[in-house]
């Protein structure tokens, strides 16, 4: 019955996080992420650097789910809420096994806590919920090996254990926990529990090290995002825990992203936060045998999963922010349990003739607390909502402003889109991303030349921006100036060469020059990284189809090439009917080829677009008297 009610109410608080769609990291960490659309990504994950960071179990997960959810966002939703309910769950398991009171309602309460809705409506954030299950039945099996002393018990444990590092590493700190768990039921802790938890340590250890050298050379890039010296660092980390703590028991004002600190460890001042809290545990540790027991097993636990986040090591998001809700996923537990227990004591010493009043107060909180989740997993139903949340609560958050201006111009709102860049660059003016996005919002109202300032304003800050070097040769393409383009596509090719923008427009901008060789070994490269790229297989299936050196020409790869084509866009697309014409009448299908190219001049009429309605009619009476493409044909251009 207790399981049930935490399902239910779990799920009835995350009902709008189910409805929600995918933001900031989530399409290039899943769906745009060429590592899970691949078929060979399970192995590249496992054993290859390809991956930003060394999570391949969760990486695994959303290689599988990809192949049931594809680009619905609700599936992967379902699946993230469904993992933190068996969480919740397990949660009230462990502390009913340890004797703490009030388990039950701890497992209810981080199953609604809004502080949990940044790991639980976010995609990406998968690894917490995965990462933390295997935690979870890491402590089970390993309570259950120092209650029946059975090693089997303890071998599962230790492998749970390695599946809970191989979905995300943060866990690093579950030794510790495991021998502090010892320490609560037994009071001591024995010679032999050092030694069973030597293996805990080695693994932690090594795959640690791994997720550090990930974090700095492939999801930083080699670059530090932190300039903080040591002094400063220590100071800060003795910050972080209170406000986590402040968030844990008032969780209000929640947002993506929270304001910078500036930690300054030259000031005797910024290590009262910390002194603090070592005074607190000292404190709990010296009363451990009466009522500071409870308070060091909680507050311990809590600072000591947090450890991997406290500003000692750099990782990305550091950039923006030392601290962020979902980092305090696993470690809110603490702080629950110590709440959950202290209730439950309350309730069973109240006098009979108020018995109901702790009852009341606990529903009315839970009842604050779902109400609260529920509204907050309505912030994350698209970035735009996201991002306007995050802005109002945080002004100086750039890369907030970047991502709602990237959101708005998805809607089409380029004004709106335009203003939020320039927002993100008065508070950064050497944010690069910022210049590149204004360059694209600039460059689609016809300002090219105004776009051209801002991509060089981003590589003059980074001058290994690939994207930014693509969106250069683009805007000079627009102004004609196709060697400088070309230069700049290869440029960004240099610097990432699976860029496959980056390949089809040096591929264009070779064949307005009549390179056209070297233009198709372009098209094929961006079809190898990605096979179904439309503009990709629209060209090289024209030049297939219609080149005027014949030797270019090869029929059966130009229909093959064309029916992918429209069997990806639907067969609804004028100019992709208008090649697929094209190829079978190179193969000499002129009946085919007559059908379709009719379809697509209906198509191009009822949309009412004449100018290209004629140029297909042009084409059509070839194929009508049996002109396949022949010397000379390649003048004729492809609808557009």
């Amino acid at each position: 019955m207790g399981g049930a009610l935490i399902v239910l109410l779990t799920l009835v608080a995350y009902l709008p996080a189910m409805r929600g769609g995918f933001i900031w990291d989530d399409k290039l960490l899943i769906t745009d992420n060429r590592l899970v659309t691949a078929n060979d990504g399970l192995y590249r994950f496992w054993f290859t650097t390809e991956a930003p960071d060394y999570y391949p179990l969760t990486h695994s997960l959303w290689w599988m789910e990809w192949r049931l959810w594809g680009t619905n966002a609700t599936g992967y939703h379902v699946a993230n809420v469904l993992l933190h309910v068996v969480n919740a769950i397990l949660v009230w398991l462990i502390l009913r096994r340890l004797k703490v009171p009030g388990a039950w309602l701890a497992g209810l309460v981080f199953a609604i806590h809004p502080v949990n809705t940044a790991t639980v409506a976010w995609i990406s954030e998968q690894k917490n919920t995965l990462s933390m299950l295997f935690c979870a039945v890491t402590v089970l099996l390993y309570l259950r090996f120092e209650e029946e002393g059975r090693w089997r018990w303890y071998g599962f444990s230790l492998a749970a254990f390695l599946l809970a590092l191989l979905s995300k590493t943060a866990v690093v700190m579950l030794p510790f926990v495991l021998l502090g768990c010892v320490w609560w039921m037994r009071g001591r802790i024995a010679r032999k529990d050092f030694l069973c938890s030597v293996p805990f340590f080695a693994i932690s250890m090594v795959l640690g090290m791994v997720t550090i050298w990930f974090q700095y050379n492939r999801a930083m890039g080699g670059q530090p995002v932190r300039t903080a010296d040591f002094l400063s660092r220590l100071a800060g980390a003795g910050w972080v825990p209170w406000f986590y703590l402040y968030k844990a028991l008032l969780p209000f004002n929640l947002s993506m992203i929270y304001p910078q600190w500036n930690v300054d460890g030259s000031r005797g001042i910024s290590f009262l936060p910390g002194i603090i809290l070592v005074a607190c545990l000292l404190l709990f540790w010296w009363k451990r045998k009466g009522w500071g027991r409870p308070l060091f097993f909680g507050l311990g636990y809590f600072v000591v999963v947090l450890f991997p986040v406290l500003g000692f090591f750099d990782q990305g998001f550091y950039q923006y922010s030392l601290v962020a809700d979902h980092w305090q996923y696993v470690a809110i537990v603490g702080p629950i349990a110590l709440v959950a227990s202290a209730v439950a004591v309350l309730c069973l010493r109240m006098s009979e003739w108020n018995w109901y009043v702790c009852p009341v107060a606990v529903a009315a909180v839970l009842l604050v607390l779902g109400i609260s989740t529920w509204r907050r997993g309505s912030i994350y139903q698209d970035s735009q909502t996201l991002w306007q949340d995050t802005v109002a609560k945080n002004p100086d958050a750039w890369v907030a402003h970047n991502n709602l201006g990237l959101a708005m111009a998805n809607r089409g709102k380029l004004p709106e889109s335009i203003e939020q860049y320039k927002q993100a660059l008065r508070i950064k003016p050497d944010f690069a991303t910022a210049h590149n996005n204004l360059g694209t919002a600039l460059a689609s109202q016809g300002k090219v030349s105004e776009a051209i300032a801002e991509f060089a304003a981003a590589l003059r800050t980074e001058r290994d921006y690939a994207e930014a070097h693509n969106n250069l040769g683009n805007a000079l393409f627009l102004l004609d100036n196709v060697p400088e383009a070309i230069a700049e596509y290869a440029a960004a090719l240099r610097i990432k060469p699976d860029n496959v923008g980056a390949h089809y427009n040096l591929g264009v901008g070779l064949a307005g020059q009549g390179r056209v060789p070297e233009a198709m070994a372009q098209y094929r490269e961006a079809l190898r990284l990605k096979p179904d790229f439309p503009p990709a297989l629209r060209k090289l299936a024209w030049i297939l189809a219609t080149d005027g050196n014949a030797n270019l020409r090869n029929a059966g790869e130009a229909v093959q090439l064309a029916e992918r084509l429209c069997a990806i866009t639907g067969s609804q697309q004028t100019k992709d009917l208008d090649v697929l014409a094209a190829a079978y009448a190179e193969a000499g299908r002129f009946s085919d080829a007559i059908r379709i190219a009719q379809k697509a001049v209906e198509l191009a009429g009822a949309a009412g677009q004449q100018e290209l309605a004629r140029q297909v009619q042009e084409r059509l009476k070839l194929y009508q008297a049996g002109w396949p493409f022949h010397e000379g044909s390649a003048s004729i251009a492809p609808a557009e």
